[in-house]
């Protein structure tokens, strides 16, 4: 039973089809699963084992009369807690919220739960999905199941945390700054972040509950420890909400390539804007060559035409415009004041979240501008490339760091001093094109510890690079449980 605990969600679809174990029996291994496991990762913060009973009873009742109630008949999974879950405490990491139990679903999760799943937790997040490691006042701090000392990333943490440790099989998260991209790397699982707008993210915490507008650049997407599942998982959460349900639907095209002989590939693992460890450029390097071996064109040295720090302007003074709106009155106010003295030419973290916090209407307008030209020149790319690897961050897992001056923070890569915020660095490059990016575990660095690869496609060609992840798995093995789980 033990191999239950790591399988992929659509082998465990089968099995319950199949009759091989039943709906109440799987739930019963993962209620097991987390009271042996979680209090080690602190990864599932809230649970409704008796409701979840219930409905797994209900999809092996049904399923004895012939009825199939999608893909994901009768398999448990968790939801990341900034995403509304009627009946179900829903925090979003914050105090404020400790006590919301919604009455609706976010439509994501409304939707998987349609496919036949049955969510039965929450799993943890940062303070409104606010950070790349997951701690909050309500449930405290997740662990990463690959070395303890050590953050799972954020802002889906427990999200990633929890599949890495065998305690749910599928879960969805959500994404700004690498909020499914970073967690996946730093745990070793599978995670997309769909193109912009293709799946509502009405029901996410933040804005407030009830809120209707959809912010820019954040996007609701799978984990999984498969690739596969994340196909399939994005094919039942895609659409728009019910406002625009009425005139369209998404029907994005077939993958590129299914086979690595058919593939024309960019790497880019590194740049002196952003640098990345060394070690872990050598284990991304070693999965280019992978998919080079099995037939693919790699070109080492292929680039849009912009470069790094271009992009990372756009997108980081867009990202803060948005992010620090929900940040106090005399904090915005100092930031604001900072921002009128700033030296043009001073494009740190802090100087970007000051010119975000300090954004016009007017240059909103210029910024939306030359994010459309930037869009445009990854068109013109993928004209002659089907897809990029690309870093996710520029370290493996790093130990906790909660002290709350994010900009008094920092990373170690390649024996120097980088600032914190260069984990949302590498991510940004495809959030603000709004391009889909799969991030893939490929191998562990000499500590142990896993590094991932994210392949990034041409605008709604989701279905490429989660067709590429499932290349480099086959090719390199896919997902591994970490030893102390396991």
């Amino acid at each position: 039973m033990s191999d239950l605990s790591f399988a992929p969600a659509h082998v465990l679809a089968a099995m319950i089809r199949r009759r091989e174990i039943s709906a109440v029996e799987l739930l019963d291994h993962f209620t097991a699963r987390h009271a042996a496991h979680n209090g080690k990762v602190n990864a599932i913060v809230a649970t409704d084992f008796e409701r979840a009973l219930a409905q797994a009873e209900e999809a092996d009742h049904a399923l004895s009369r012939g009825e199939l109630w999608g893909p994901y008949h009768g398999v448990p999974m968790t939801i990341k807690d900034a995403l509304e879950t009627e009946g179900l405490t829903t925090t979003g990491g914050s105090p404020m919220f400790k006590d919301h139990v919604p009455e609706r679903d976010a439509d994501a999760v409304a939707r998987i739960k349609a496919a036949g799943a049955i969510v039965f937790g929450k799993t943890n997040v940062p303070l409104f999905s606010g950070d790349l490691q997951s701690y909050n006042e309500v449930y405290g701090t997740t662990n990463n199941p690959w070395d303890l000392t050590r953050g799972p990333g954020g802002s889906s943490g427990g999200a990633a945390a929890a599949l890495a440790a065998g305690l749910t099989p599928l879960e969805i998260g959500s994404d700004i700054g690498g909020s499914i991209r970073t967690p996946s790397h730093l745990c070793g699982v599978f995670g997309h972040k769909p193109s912009y707008d293709l799946v509502s993210k009405r029901g996410h915490l933040p804005g407030l509950p009830g809120s209707l507008f959809q912010p820019d650049l954040s996007v609701v997407g799978p984990l999984a420890r498969s690739a596969r599942d994340l196909e399939i998982t994005l094919s039942m959460i895609m659409g728009p909400d019910d406002f625009n349900a009425v005139g369209y639907a998404p029907a994005l095209p077939e993958p590129r390539a299914r086979d690595p002989r058919e593939l024309t590939i960019a790497t880019w693992f590194d740049d002196p804007f952003c640098p990345v460890e060394s070690e872990n450029v050598a284990i991304m390097e070693q999965a280019a060559d992978a998919l080079e071996k099995a037939g693919a064109t790699v070109h080492r040295d292929a680039r849009p035409d912009f470069d790094f720090a271009e992009a990372f302007e756009i997108y980081s003074t867009l990202l803060h415009g948005g992010t620090t709106r929900g940040f106090p009155a005399p904090v915005v106010a100092r930031m604001k004041e900072a921002a009128a003295t700033l030296d043009p030419s001073d494009t740190s973290h802090e100087a970007m979240q000051a010119r975000g916090a300090a954004l016009t209407h007017h240059r909103w307008l210029e910024l939306k501008e030359e994010q459309a030209q930037m869009r445009a020149k990854w068109a013109q790319f993928f004209d002659t490339y089907d897809a990029v690897l690309m870093a996710v961050i520029p370290v493996a897992a790093f130990p906790h760091d909660q002290q709350s001056n994010f900009h008094k923070r920092a990373l170690t890569v390649n024996g120097e001093a980088r600032p914190y915020l260069d984990l949302v660095s590498w991510a940004g490059l495809p959030l603000v094109s709004y391009l889909p990016s799969t991030a893939v575990p490929v191998s562990r660095t000499k500590a142990g510890l896993p590094v991932g690869v994210q392949v990034v496609g041409p605008y709604l060609e989701d279905f490429t690079t989660i067709a590429i992840a499932s290349m480099l798995e086959r090719e390199l093995g896919g997902f591994v449980a970490p030893p102390d789980f396991a």
